[in-house]
């Protein structure tokens, strides 16, 4: 038990924990979008299968590390580059995360009335539900795949002992558990938000597709322009909430 008095394990881990749940958020977000498809009665059982899925799938590959470095080396060269295991799941990850975001994107703006199946019996909009639970239960287990191979690479080049790997990886997801909902729940408030947020999501594919190719893109820059155009928005919902109420004001008066 001497370990848990070293202050450098604590320290390893609060990094570590810190970082996982940066890295998480592009995750939560990708998650509370598709579980907006769902009817509100089962979006918080999505949500805690697709990060259930997250959790589970960073502590395999945690426990499979020699495994997970052998993907580091290339498997044969296109023109001079050489390309590996790591490099082709984040190149399938990064291309569905492009298509998944941009059809998202033009659902929300230009064919809504798509989304969902059309009522009919119950027995077949009970099967067409169900459909979709585990289609988007699914989608999102694959692209957790994809960022728990990027987070578990990163993890393993900042901290030496598994253990503090492992509660890392618990801690962040259970953070990220309790932030799931209201995140998804502002979101599906605010559709100009999940537009910003599905941007978000493309800048996300670019970059893992660019990684594939040794083309480093910090996550940083990417945050960063995505802050700023939250800020601006917030700003604008601000604003539209006080003209609103304003408005409301207005004909109570009349």
């Amino acid at each position: 038990m001497d370990f848990l008095l070293d202050p450098n394990i604590w320290i390893a881990f609060a990094m570590l924990t810190a970082l996982e749940i940066v890295l998480g958020v592009d995750n939560i977000i990708f998650i509370s979008i598709l579980v907006g498809r769902l009817p509100p009665e089962t979006r918080e059982k999505a949500r805690r299968l697709g990060l259930g899925f997250a959790m589970v799938s960073r502590l395999l590959l945690l426990f499979s590390l020699s495994w997970v470095m052998g993907l580091t080396a290339d498997l044969f060269t296109v023109l001079g580059q050489g390309i590996s295991g790591r490099d082709l799941v984040l190149l399938f990850g990064g291309l569905f995360l492009l298509y998944k975001a941009s059809h998202e994107i033009f659902v929300e703006v230009e064919a809504p009335e798509r989304d969902g199946p059309p009522a009919t019996d119950a027995a077949a909009l009970k099967s067409a539900g169900n459909r979709l639970f585990w289609g988007i239960i699914g989608q999102i287990a694959v692209i957790d795949i994809v960022f728990s191979l990027d987070s578990v690479i990163t993890a393993v080049g900042m901290v030496d002992q598994i253990g503090v790997m492992v509660a890392a990886v618990v801690t962040s997801v259970g953070v990220m558990l309790v932030a799931a909902r209201p995140i998804g729940e502002f979101v599906d408030r605010h559709p100009s938000v999940k537009v910003l947020a599905l941007a978000f999501l493309v800048m996300v594919g670019m970059a893992l597709t660019a990684e594939a190719f040794d083309m480093h893109v910090p996550k940083g820059y990417i945050y960063a322009a995505m802050a700023f155009s939250l800020g601006v928005e917030a700003l604008n919902i601000r604003s539209r909430g006080k003209r609103r109420a304003a408005l409301e004001a207005g004909k109570g008066t009349a």
